[in-house]
């Protein structure tokens, strides 16, 4: 938090008030949030659970729809960074772990409309989309993760820990821990050796 106010210097005057509310928005009904940048969009908020230090940029929309009794199904772990403009959407089960890093524009979702996996009941194309019943798998992004500009990472999918997704992947499968991985479907383009400490192409 203290960076952040060093770094005060570099908004007009008015800037800086607005950052103060923002602040004392935070704090009175974001806790355990350090600082969100206003408007965001917070949808089922007693079934989602924000970490100690996290911070987050404008226009972000978190939205959880699950029973009464379901507790936490959106969890946000310690000193995550989001930024702006960041989608995500949970009926069940979505984690993100400590120290993750989230550039702007992402989209993450356990849920979809309709099943189109191969398993189980299929959904019929000719049922009208937003009335297909919902059907979800759970989203593990772990510890240290930095998942890129424009990225989406859809259901069933866990990121391992301190692994890189670039930008605008679509993360449609399991990205082991210490991994980079790109494109459409996001594939793994390199590991990090700790022996060698090095990235190494895959």
């Amino acid at each position: 938090m203290r960076e952040r106010f060093r770094q005060l210097k570099d908004y007009g005057f008015c800037r800086i008030i607005q950052m103060g509310g923002f602040f004392l928005r935070t704090r009175l009904f974001y806790r355990p949030a350090s600082f969100i940048f206003f408007p965001i969009d917070i949808r089922g908020k007693k079934h989602i659970r924000l970490g100690q230090g996290m911070t987050c940029g404008t226009g972000c929309r978190f939205e959880v729809y699950a029973g009464d009794d379901a507790g936490d199904v959106l969890t946000i772990g310690k000193n995550v960074q989001i930024n702006d403009y960041v989608h995500i959407t949970a009926i069940h089960r979505v984690s993100i772990g400590d120290n993750a890093l989230l550039a702007s524009r992402i989209y993450i979702s356990d849920v979809q409309h309709g099943n189109y996996s191969g398993e189980d009941a299929q959904s019929d194309p000719e049922i009208i989309a937003k009335e297909r019943p919902l059907s979800y798998k759970d989203v593990v992004i772990e510890d240290n993760v930095w998942i890129g500009e424009g990225v989406s990472v859809l259901p069933g999918v866990t990121i391992g820990r301190s692994s890189i997704i670039g930008t605008n992947a679509v993360v449609t499968k399991d990205i082991p821990p210490m991994s980079i991985a790109a494109g459409n479907p996001a594939r793994i383009i390199k590991t990090y050796n700790p022996d060698t400490r090095t990235w190494e192409r895959v």
